[in-house]
Order: structure tokens, then C-alpha cells, then sequence
């Protein structure tokens, strides 16, 4: 017989995203809810080999319902877990009563951090009880874990950003709404405290090297398991921050602001907002459909200051599924024949890092971290990191060097597409004179830049480039005099793509939707380098098209 799974809130956000990520599973699943109505029409749409049965459940009636339906795993996928009142674990302790095994999607960190008081009574039972199976705290604590290895970690930083397309539940912008404002405990200087949800933020660019990052993203304060338990993980942590980062911003920044004044001025619980800003958020849908996440820890190596951070894009609508991969793969180890050990606890150790390859490889979800000991590194090596060994040899000649060199070869010049554009780009000093023509380079590093000469003929154009900071972090960006652009680095089928994501005119942000774009790209064929630079402002056209070929002048 298949096991069953009954899934209380199973046709919400993420019950049923786990469904969906379960469907072909050999259980036997009861989606859950308070509208039997709902629950049949989410059996009816769901294609898949497992069985599902559809369930009129009151989590309050939790005890009529185990005896009726007996199943194996409970999954509570309801919430929000902050504002179940007095007798928060209830459902646990009747799953526990009933010698059934228990997880869930808690986010709040009293509600994971409480459940280990009933480890003893779990263990008599047989059971595992297993609360915050999600991305924060055991995708999170899992990176920590691999950064541990290296690095003695005194500070924590993480965030998520989903994608402005995934949908929020009502449930999770009840618990959102409902701590903006109050205290969240968490680990400062050393000593247990608390901030005020939603009132502290930052920004932060999320970038597995060689990929299309995030555009730079404000992460507010929120409250996770993971300001709770991952310090007693790891008891060398003295400060310890996570954030979300919903978009649109707007939105993002008028709840920073209700925050702030609801913890200024002692107003009551924003809780009664949460409909309207459910509404809101799930209208305003723009931008790019894509999610993220970053872990960052800082701490020593070897005796010296050191950062390692871990970044991961999730494209479209995999994003959304990620926090129900953990338990779909706790399920999955069930299914296998390896299940938890008994007892009630955070879910921290539920699964490792190498846990999720399998999951994400199935989807368009890609990780990597960056090493703060890089810096030592020549520009392109330290921005790509490990990726920087699958781009094309000739591509690595050019870029890993800190000495000054010169390369040369021919370049073919395209010529702007009309009088306006061809002005622009003789201002920027630009070639302008169609046709081919000698092309040599010079590239003289100094301890923070590289300066690039170009000679087209008898035209010059120089530029500097650099590794980007604050709002350009992990971006190339490439000055040419008071104009700055923040490129990002993307390996592409062999093909090291440098994709506008940021400029500037004397350090003062211009508008995005004015962002000059265009097909650029080096790249190795035959042997060679190859280069291919396009540049095109919107609205107006191409300014100037130049490709060619280099290799070093010692040649």
C-alpha cells in the first residue's frame, strides 16, 4: 500500500506546490482545506500517477480528522504559524497522540524554535516531528553548513527575493503584515535582542557567477526560524540577518514605513491591512519573472578576515517551488526507505546542500558562491569565479593577466543607423568609419581597474574597467568619462555575453528603460579570439557595431 500524505491547506500556495511537485509520486495524497468544493477542483486539475482525495478539514478539529482518515505524514501548510495563539503546537501533539509522523512550512521562529519540547514524548511514539521544512531554515542552514568547512563564521546574512509573478497566499501576507512592526528576536553584537520587523533594510545583488543576476533588490528584516536556531548551529555567530525582498518596490517601501511608524509610536497590529496588501501585491505584477535567494558569512580563514557568499537564481515558475522541495525530498527519503530519526525538532539538519542537485538540476534553478580570497585574482577570473575555467582558452588568455599586455588583430566597423546616433558615438569617441580596418589593445592593469586603449586605425577610445560596488556588486563596470556602465558577465554556449544591467552619469543612477543594450560578446572560433561589440540606445537605434579578431602582439 502507498503511504498517505494529508496535506492541511493542500490546495493553498505551497501545499500545493507540493502536491504538484508530488503528484507522481507512489502516495496517496489528501489535499485538505476548509472548502471541500476547493479541494475537489484542485484533485480534478492536477495531472499526475498519484492518488488524491479531496478533504473538508478543520485544523482545529485536527483529532475528529486523524481518526477518520489515519494517515501517515501530516503536513501543516496553513498559517500563519505567528498568530496560533496559546496552544500553537496542538496539531502536533495530536499527530504525536496518534503515532503519526508530522512536518511542516513554519516560518514563524518561536513556532520552530518551540517544537523541540516535544522530542521526548515523539521518540516514546515512534514518530519524527519535523517544523520549518522549507528554504529558510534548511536550504540556509545546509549552505551554512558547506561554508563552515571553510571559513569560522561570526556573521550571517540571507535573503529571498521571489519573483514578482509567483503569487503570495493570503496566509503569508497575514504573517508578513502581522510582525511589521514588532519585535523579532535575532543575534546582535554578540547578544540575544530584538529589531523591529520590516524596519531595517538593505540591498544586495544576487549573482552566481557567470549568470544574468537579479537587478540590485531592497531586503527588509523578517521573522524565520533562522534567527533562532541557526546560532545555536553554529555558537560562533555574533550578528545574524535575514530579509525579504518583494517587489514591486514601491509597495516594498510603504510597508517599511508602517513599519516603522506602527514600532515608533506603539500603533496596533497591521494585521486587519493584510487583505488589501494581498490584493495589491498580487496586481502589481512587473518586471522580470525571476526569483532568488543569497547566503552570506563572513568570518575568518586561515587566521584572515573572509566572506563566502551563496547565491541562487530560479527562472519563471520554479522559483515558487523551492521552498516545498524540502519537504517533497524529507518525502522522498520516506519513499526510500531512509526516513528522519525519530523525534521532534527544527528541521536544520533534515537535508544537505548536495540534497537539492538532483531537484534543481530538473528545473531552470542555478547556484554558486563567490570567495572573498578572489580579490587577488585578475578582474574577469575574480567576477566569474570557478566559472571562469569553462570559458574558451583564448577568451582566458585575454582576461587572466595582471600584467600589461597587447593584443592586436582587424576589426570590421559599423556605423551608427542614423545622423543622431553617428553624433553620439563621435562624442564618445566611438569608431564611425565603416569598414575593416587594424585593431590593437592595450590593457594596463592597476590595483583596482583595468585601463582598456583601443586603436581602430587612426581613432582611439579608452575606457576603464572595474569590479562594481554597492549597487553595481558583481558587475564589470566599464567608465567612459562621466558615463558609467554596470555590466553584467554571462557564459552563454561559449560565449562570455556582457549585458548592460546599470549606468550612471557622475555616480547618479539614469533611468533603466534608457539603458543602452546591444548584442556583445567574445568568444573563441578557429582558435582565436573573437570579439563582437554592439551598441544601441532605445528609441534612437544603433550607435556603432565593431567585431573582429586579437591575439597577443608577442605573437
Amino acid at each position: 500500500m502507498h503511504p498517505k500524505l494529508m496535506i492541511l491547506g493542500g490546495y493553498g500556495v505551497f501545499g500545493g506546490r507540493l502536491a504538484e511537485l508530488l503528484k507522481d509520486a507512489p502516495v496517496e495524497m489528501l489535499i485538505c482545506g476548509r472548502s471541500l468544493d476547493r479541494a475537489q477542483a484542485f484533485c480534478d486539475a492536477l495531472q499526475g500517477s498519484a492518488h488524491l482525495t479531496p478533504a473538508a478539514v478543520d485544523r482545529d478539529q485536527i483529532t475528529t480528522t486523524l481518526d477518520l482518515h489515519q494517515p501517515d505524514i501530516v503536513v501543516d501548510a496553513t498559517g500563519p504559524f505567528q498568530t496560533y495563539g496559546d496552544d500553537p503546537h496542538h496539531v502536533i501533539r495530536a499527530c504525536i497522540d496518534h503515532g503519526i509522523n508530522y512536518l511542516d512550512f513554519a516560518d514563524g521562529a518561536d513556532f520552530v524554535a518551540g517544537v523541540s519540547e516535544h522530542d521526548a514524548q515523539s521518540k516514546a511514539a515512534g514518530v519524527f516531528v519535523l517544523s520549518g521544512v522549507s528554504s529558510f531554515p534548511v536550504l540556509s542552514a545546509a549552505v551554512l553548513r558547506v561554508m563552515a568547512k571553510q571559513l569560522d563564521i561570526d556573521s550571517v546574512t540571507a535573503g529571498i527575493a521571489p519573483s514578482p509573478f509567483a503569487g503570495v497566499g493570503l496566509n503569508v501576507m497575514r504573517a508578513v503584515v502581522g510582525y511589521a512592526g514588532s519585535p523579532v528576536k535575532l543575534t546582535r553584537n554578540g547578544k540575544q535582542t530584538t529589531a523591529a520587523g520590516l524596519t531595517e533594510s538593505r540591498y544586495y545583488t544576487v549573482s552566481p557567477p557567470g549568470d544574468l543576476p537579479l537587478h540590485n533588490i531592497r531586503f527588509s528584516l523578517v521573522d524565520v526560524p533562522d534567527l533562532q536556531v541557526l546560532p545555536m548551529e553554529h555558537p560562533g555567530i555574533k550578528d545574524i540577518w535575514v530579509g525579504a525582498g518583494p517587489g514591486p518596490e514601491p509597495l516594498h517601501i510603504i510597508l517599511n514605513l508602517l513599519a516603522k511608524a506602527r514600532a515608533r509610536f506603539k500603533l496596533p497590529s497591521l494585521l486587519p491591512a493584510a487583505p488589501l496588501f494581498y490584493r495589491v501585491l498580487n496586481l502589481m505584477r512587473f518586471g522580470e519573472h525571476r526569483g532568488g535567494m543569497f547566503v552570506t558569512a563572513t568570518g575568518t580563514q586561515n587566521g584572515q578576515p573572509a566572506t563566502i557568499s551563496w547565491h541562487l537564481l530560479a527562472e519563471g515558475d520554479d522559483g515558487p517551488l523551492i521552498p516545498s522541495m524540502a519537504i517533497a525530498a524529507v518525502i522522498q527519503k520516506c519513499l526510500d526507505g531512509t526516513p528522519p530519526t525519530h523525534g521532534a525538532r527544527p528541521a536544520t539538519h533534515a537535508l544537505e546542500l548536495s540534497d537539492y542537485d538532483h531537484l534543481f538540476k530538473q528545473r531552470t534553478i542555478t547556484t554558486g558562491f563567490r570567495h572573498s580570497n578572489d580579490d587577488s585574482l585578475p578582474l574577469y577570473p575574480r567576477l566569474l569565479g570557478n566559472r571562469f575555467a569553462s570559458l574558451p582558452p583564448q577568451v582566458q588568455a585575454l582576461h587572466n593577466s595582471s600584467q600589461p599586455r597587447q593584443w592586436s588583430g582587424t576589426a570590421t566597423i559599423t556605423a551608427g543607423t542614423n545622423a543622431i546616433t553617428r553624433s553620439i558615438a563621435r562624442l564618445f569617441r566611438f569608431p564611425t568609419r565603416n569598414g575593416t580596418c587594424p585593431v590593437t589593445v592595450h590593457f594596463d592593469p592597476t590595483t583596482t581597474a583595468e585601463r582598456w586603449t583601443r586603436q581602430f586605425g587612426p581613432q582611439k577610445l579608452t575606457s576603464q574597467q572595474y569590479a562594481g560596488t554597492g549597487r553595481n556588486a558583481h558587475l564589470l563596470v566599464e567608465r567612459f568619462g562621466p558615463f558609467a556602465v554596470g555590466l553584467a558577465l554571462v557564459i552563454d554556449n561559449q560565449k562570455l555575453r556582457m549585458i548592460p544591467r546599470r549606468w550612471t552619469f557622475l555616480g547618479l543612477p539614469l533611468p533603466r528603460p534608457l539603458l543602452p543594450g546591444g548584442d556583445t560578446f567574445e568568444t573563441d572560433e578557429n582558435g582565436g579570439f573573437c570579439f563582437h561589440v554592439e551598441i544601441c540606445l532605445p528609441l534612437l537605434g544603433r550607435l556603432v557595431k565593431y567585431q573582429g579578431n586579437l591575439h597577443p602582439a608577442a605573437d
